[in-house]
């Protein structure tokens, strides 16, 4: 049995701050993706939710939600939570059902309705809340922990400001393409340095918005695909969803010291490198494979880091990739075509999924001016809460 599944449809809601519910804007991602598949909602036979804590107690159940709102038919349901990788996860939640033969075709959703400015946890108190300890003991909202990445940059690999405003720039250029991104204005180095200070380093612009927006993805056993006159579909082939190793000696708050390395060795690598490995070897491929990546660019700095954390290179040079255009468009390996979190936001459970949208445009040929010429392999790369890494590799 081979571990590929097909991508039969996929579709969003474009991003913004539209203003309304979740559950609307994952039903129209969820009705784009049913009809680029050509598939009738009835002959869905599971829908996997990635859920968003923001929307009431049916936020917790999105698939039941999403199952509702579309019509009841008696679809198998689950939802899924990891933070940001939560729609990475509900596509290993649909791939592994397809792979045990429980179904045939599965329905994949995530949507948001992100609050205004940046997120914070929900109430109560919860010592045991990693995330609510970020926030409450140390005050470390989100910018600020984007901020000491980029400093710790700076400081290790000489990373500038100029260097973080060019992610921007070359981001903006592609979202200005993207009619489902949320921001379609190029903008200049100039105009990035010029924006507010957030959390020194960081500007404005070097940090993504809070959004509303969702996306779906329908996949398919590559029998049933072939059945429904798809026989050369885009596949997944690859979902890595590894949590860190002991010990992880790379600090990431809130845990302020980190595991000891005198009595136990460091590990190969580290646990953002460690979850694009997995998805590697899983399907059989490297770097050097690639054609298009999307990675997780909730700041400037840290799409440089994913460079390195990739493979597209070696520690501290994703500056040197980005000053040569590598990953721009034209370049070797193009990354973030869709013009990333810079230009959507985050609508927290639907971007991993609208990662595998964007691979899947790329590599069926139709993602217009974004178009990476003959792209074959895409790979993702995000990063939830907790230790819920994520990294989807796709084929064509």
């Amino acid at each position: 049995m081979t571990d590929d599944v097909a991508v039969l449809g996929a579709g969003m809601h474009p991003w913004g701050k539209w203003g309304r519910g979740f559950v609307e804007y994952g039903t129209a991602a969820a009705r784009a993706a049913l009809a680029d598949a050509r598939v009738d909602w009835r002959d869905i036979t599971s829908v996997v939710g990635a859920d968003t804590v923001r929307g009431g107690y049916p936020g917790y159940v999105a698939g039941a939600t999403f199952a509702k709102a579309l019509g009841w038919q008696g679809a198998r349901v689950a939802s899924v939570y990891a933070a940001c990788a939560s729609g990475a996860q509900a596509i290993a939640t649909a791939r592994a059902q397809l792979l045990a033969g429980l179904t045939d075709v599965v329905l994949v959703v995530g949507a948001d309705a992100a609050p205004k400015g940046f997120f914070r946890p929900a109430g109560g108190d919860r010592p045991d809340d990693p995330d609510w300890l970020r926030f409450r003991v140390l005050g470390a909202t989100n910018p600020t922990y984007f901020a000491l990445y980029a400093r710790r940059r700076m400081a290790v690999h000489g990373d500038t400001l100029e260097d973080f405003a060019h992610v921007k720039v070359k981001n903006a250029a592609l979202g200005a393409l993207n009619p489902n991104a949320r921001y379609r204005k190029p903008v200049t180095a100039d105009e990035v340095a010029a924006s507010a200070v957030v959390a020194d380093p960081l500007r404005l612009l070097d940090i993504c918005a809070t959004s509303d927006g969702a996306a779906a993805l329908v996949l398919s056993t590559l029998d049933f695909a072939r059945r429904h006159d798809a026989a050369a579909p885009v596949r997944i082939r690859a979902v890595s969803t590894v949590t860190p190793t002991y010990p992880n000696t790379v600090l990431d708050l809130p845990d302020i010291a980190t595991d000891s390395a005198a009595a136990v060795p460091p590990t190969e690598r580290t646990f953002r490198q460690s979850v694009a490995h997995a998805a590697y070897e899983e399907a059989g491929i490297g770097p050097d494979d690639l054609s298009v990546a999307e990675v997780y660019d909730l700041s400037t700095a840290l799409e440089l880091q994913w460079y390195e954390d990739l493979g597209l290179c070696g520690e501290g040079e994703g500056v040197k990739l980005l000053r040569e255009g590598t990953t721009a468009p034209g370049g070797r390996i193009p990354v973030n075509t869709s013009g990333g979190l810079a230009s959507f936001g985050e609508a927290v459970p639907a971007q991993a999924i609208a990662q595998v949208c964007e691979l899947t445009w790329q590599l069926r040929g139709t993602a217009g001016a974004r178009q990476v010429e003959g792209a074959r392999v895409g790979i993702t790369a995000n990063q939830g809460l907790f230790g819920h890494g994520s990294s989807v590799v796709a084929v064509r």
